[in-house]
């Protein structure tokens, strides 16, 4: 990251909408069914280097990022979508170019015993 941004004046890279099957939840039916989830990120990084190269190493490139989110939630169980959040945003900050994630785990067909229209957990985590 260059010397000008703070984390305060970020650009932002969004992808939204991500959707993916996992096995999820504390319930053996989620675990035995699984069910979709809906993944949002906006990564904080400063994209003028790639920019002003036009240079896709020098930024996050989405569609390498979304098949590793991608690859997470299909991947090894977890009880919590916090716990899910957390290691999306541990891929996220893995780029060396990106200064913040703020991950949103959608889990829409939540077994909720009530007419809703989403559950979510959103979280933000920022390089030391």
């Amino acid at each position: 990251m260059s010397p000008r941004v703070s984390l305060d004046h970020l650009d932002r890279i969004e992808v939204r909408g991500l959707r993916a099957r996992g096995r999820h939840g504390v319930l053996p039916a989620e675990r035995e069914l699984g069910q979709e989830f809906v993944v949002d990120v906006v990564l904080g990084l400063d994209t003028a280097p790639a920019a002003a190269g036009d240079d896709l190493s020098r930024t996050v490139d989405y569609g390498s990022l979304a098949s590793r989110l991608v690859a997470v939630v299909e991947g090894e169980p977890v009880n919590l979508i916090e716990t899910l959040a957390e290691r999306l945003a541990a891929v996220c900050l893995h780029d060396a170019t990106v200064a913040e994630a703020e991950v949103t785990v959608h889990k829409p067909s939540a077994p909720v015993p009530h007419p809703f229209t989403d559950v979510a957990v959103k979280i933000r985590r920022s390089r030391p």
